[in-house]
């Protein structure tokens, strides 16, 4: 199985690596492939270019086994729709299981993504909760998709909604941005790699 995880990464921090590390180890994944964004259709432009969120997340990942950049957002034109990063992969790879993670909030918001219903054509949909998140109750679309065993995920490429509960670290991009432009310091909630590479390239400070 492969694991997906999507985002702009804008800067990579603690919280992305630490959920990417866990539910690599519950599911037993040969490879989570990191697909930075592009031009996200969802939120507004990220901050830093394209290049530079590549190295941060490259640098961030080195050295961890299992863990890959996936650059073919970054290289198609357009919005960066999930639908169709999904699709290529599955053409990539027609019998490997797919799971892509996403958060709670990400999927409280799903039905307003692109083509939202197509996304269980290409692979699992694995959410990521909070200890005391609750899942709201689903409608018949996600009734007959939702499944609490792992198996399942192996035994099918796609199709299927999984929710697993995680040590999530209440770190955002945001605030680190924010704490950057302050000139404060953001040590300990990203890798000291991705924070020199900010302080070379003078990243998300006010000028």
């Amino acid at each position: 199985m492969i694991g997906i995880f999507g985002g702009t990464f804008d800067p990579v921090h603690y919280g992305h690596l630490r959920s990417a590390v866990e539910v690599k180890d519950i599911f037993g994944l040969a490879e989570i492939r990191f697909i930075p964004g592009a031009n996200p259709p969802h939120r507004e432009q990220p901050a830093a270019m394209a290049i530079m969120r590549l190295q941060m997340l490259e640098l961030a990942i080195k050295n961890q086994p299992g863990l890959t950049c996936d650059t073919r957002e970054l290289e198609r034109e357009g919005y960066s729709y999930t639908v169709d990063t999904l699709k290529s992969l599955r053409q990539e790879f027609p019998r490997k299981s797919l799971l892509l993670f996403i958060g709670s909030d990400a999927f409280n918001g799903l039905t307003t993504w692109h083509q939202w219903q197509r996304l269980f054509d290409y692979a699992h949909i694995v959410v990521m909760t909070r200890p005391c998140f609750d899942v709201q109750e689903l409608d018949d679309f996600y009734k007959v998709r939702q499944t609490e065993e792992i198996t399942e995920l192996t035994q099918h490429t796609s199709g299927k909604l999984f929710f697993q509960r995680i040590t999530q670290l209440d770190i955002s991009a945001t605030a680190i941005r924010q704490l950057i432009s302050e000139k404060k310091n953001p040590g300990f909630l990203l890798p000291d790699s991705v924070i020199e590479y900010i302080k070379q390239h003078r990243l998300y400070e006010k000028h």
